[in-house]
C-alpha cells in the first residue's frame, strides 16, 4: 500500500445540478494551492447530462441540451473532457483531486490508474470488468471500463491545472435505459454516431445490484492501494464553488 493518504467523501450537492461541478473545480484551485489535502469524492450525482468542450461549439448545442431538459435531465459544462454523458442517481459520481507539479507529465498514468481501479472494483462484484472503447460507445475513451467487450460501464475525464489534477467519471449501477433514452436525441442533435446498444450497468451485468454494495467495492479498491480517511469539504470551497456555479450552467 502506498504511503499517500488521500481524504475521502460522500457529500453531495444533488439540489443544485451545477453545484457539484463547481465543487470539484474550486477543490481543485484550493488542492494546487495546497489549501485542502488530496480527495477523493465519490457520491450520487443529480440527474444531468455533463456536456464538453467541444459539444458547445457544435452547431447543435442549443437543440441538445433543450433535449436534456425535456427529458428531465439539467444540462450542465462539464469540468473534464469529452463528448456528452450521462448523470443520474443510479450512477456513482467520482472526483479524485490531487497536487501535482507537473500535471502534463502524469496524464496517461492517472488515467491507467483510474481505469485499472474501477476495473478491479467490478471485478470485485463478479463482472468480466475490463478497460478499452467499446465500439460505438457514448463519451468514447479507451480508458472506459466495460463489461465482456461490449457494454460501457465506466467514462473518466481529466482536468489540469498548474499544481493539481482532477479526474472524475461515472460508474453505471442501475437504470441504463434512461442513459440510451436521453443520449438519443442529445447525440443526434450534435451529430455524433454511437450505437444506444453499448450503454451497460452493473445490474444488468449481475441482475441486480446493490448501489451502496458497488461504492463500498470502489472503496475497497482503492483502500487496497491508499490510506483512506474520511473527511469534509471546507466551508471554503463551498464558498469558492458558489461563485462558479453560473459558469457550468448551459445556456
Amino acid at each position: 500500500m502506498s504511503e499517500r493518504r488521500i481524504r475521502v467523501t460522500r457529500e453531495a450537492f444533488r439540489e443544485r445540478a451545477a453545484l457539484d461541478t463547481a465543487v470539484s473545480r474550486a477543490l481543485l484551485r484550493r488542492v494546487a494551492r495546497g489549501e485542502e489535502p488530496e480527495t477523493l469524492r465519490v457520491y450520487t450525482p443529480a440527474d444531468v447530462v455533463a456536456f464538453g468542450p467541444q459539444d458547445t461549439r457544435a452547431a447543435g448545442y442549443g437543440e441538445a441540451t433543450a433535449a436534456a431538459r425535456a427529458h428531465g435531465f439539467e444540462a450542465i459544462e462539464r469540468l473534464a473532457g469529452g463528448r456528452a454523458a450521462v448523470f443520474h442517481g443510479g450512477t456513482i459520481a467520482f472526483s479524485w483531486t490531487m497536487p501535482d507539479t507537473v500535471p502534463r507529465e502524469d496524464v496517461m498514468a492517472r488515467f491507467d490508474e483510474a481505469a485499472d481501479i474501477m476495473m478491479w472494483a467490478l471485478r470485485r462484484l463478479g463482472i468480466d470488468a475490463r478497460v478499452g472503447e467499446v465500439a460505438g460507445e457514448y463519451c468514447p475513451g479507451q480508458h472506459s471500463v466495460n463489461a465482456r467487450g461490449e457494454r460501457k460501464l465506466m467514462g473518466v475525464g481529466q482536468r489540469l491545472i498548474r499544481g493539481a489534477a482532477h479526474v472524475g467519471g461515472v460508474v453505471v449501477v442501475g437504470d441504463g435505459e434512461r442513459i440510451r433514452d436521453v443520449l438519443v436525441p442529445v447525440y443526434e442533435a450534435l451529430e455524433v454516431p454511437w450505437r444506444p446498444e453499448t450503454v451497460g450497468s452493473v445490474e444488468e451485468e449481475l441482475g441486480g445490484a446493490e448501489y451502496e454494495v458497488v461504492v463500498d467495492a470502489i472503496l475497497a479498491e482503492f483502500g487496497g492501494r491508499y490510506g483512506l480517511y474520511e473527511g469534509a469539504i471546507s466551508g471554503e470551497t463551498l464558498g469558492d464553488a458558489e461563485g462558479l456555479v453560473g459558469e457550468h450552467v448551459a445556456p
